[in-house]
């Protein structure tokens, strides 16, 4: 009989969002990262999609109670020190999870409001934003909108920086805790990002990487922060060491299919 090696337990992160077929976004992206960072992974599937890097061309959404099932089946038995929120679709599933996790307000999560894929396809349903702002936003620790998803929540066009920054202080008004405003969309040799806390605003910076291969990088970025919660870290921190990784697998990027490109997820151990 041949023994386990006994070796400290990792965090333990649910992510509960679509699954991508290409494998660049979602579900799939969420679990490389947090097996990237050392992290233990679990999902709750909400949407099934047929997509790759060229585009979304069906979504066939999970039944809410199922969701739920889910969700409950692991916190039950497993438990959790992280949550990523990603894609949800549908009001009665939006509503079906806020009604699971609000029985446990002290496991960080980070609601990542995909609303758009990569390729321009909507994610989210008309009626489901309301239900998105009322349910899920006073739930998340941390809220990691990009620029037309922050457009779309506060109503008002977002053009330079100034404008990124009160569109983060009206949404974190809607309830989070802090809000995270993504600067991608914007032009520019840094590529910078605005944590927006009540304590004040601050700014992340990288070098922008000149590539087309960018295919879920909000969920990576994402699942990255809620990785750095489970470990303990305060927000601004993770929000830091998530913002690096990121970088890397951007960087390391891979030119696979005929649209954007998916990430290298495990780009630390190459």
């Amino acid at each position: 009989m041949v023994e386990t090696k006994a070796a400290s337990m990792p965090p333990r992160v649910l992510t509960i969002a679509g699954s991508d077929s290409g494998g660049g976004a979602g579900i799939q992206a969420d679990l490389k990262t947090m097996e990237a960072l050392g992290c233990y992974g679990m999902s709750a599937i909400t949407a099934i999609t047929a997509q790759n890097t060229v585009g979304v061309f069906e979504v066939h959404d999970v039944p809410a109670g199922t969701v739920a099932r889910q969700i409950d089946a692991v916190l039950t038995d497993i438990g959790a020190d992280a949550i990523k929120i990603g894609m949800v679709s549908v009001r009665e599933t939006i509503v079906a999870i806020a009604g699971v996790l609000k029985d446990y307000p002290g496991i960080p999560v980070v609601v990542d409001p995909v609303m758009v894929a990569k390729s321009g396809d909507a994610l989210l349903q008309p009626e489901a934003r309301a239900a998105l702002i009322a349910e899920l936003l006073p739930l998340a620790a941390v809220l990691t909108p990009n620029l037309p998803e922050a457009e779309a929540l506060c109503g008002k066009a977002v053009a330079d920086e100034a404008g990124a920054r009160r569109a983060g202080e009206a949404i974190l008004a809607m309830g989070p805790r802090a809000v995270l405003m993504k600067g991608g969309h914007f032009d520019g040799a840094q590529a910078t990002d605005w944590l927006v806390t009540p304590g004040g605003i601050t700014a992340y910076h990288a070098a922008r990487i000149d590539t087309k291969n960018t295919h879920g990088t909000g969920c990576a970025y994402a699942s990255a922060i809620a990785c750095g919660l489970a470990r303990g870290l305060e927000l601004s921190d993770a929000v830091r060491e998530a913002k690096t990784y990121l970088s890397g697998a951007i960087r390391h990027s891979l030119a696979l299919g005929h649209g954007h490109g998916p990430l290298r997820h495990g780009w630390r151990g190459l």
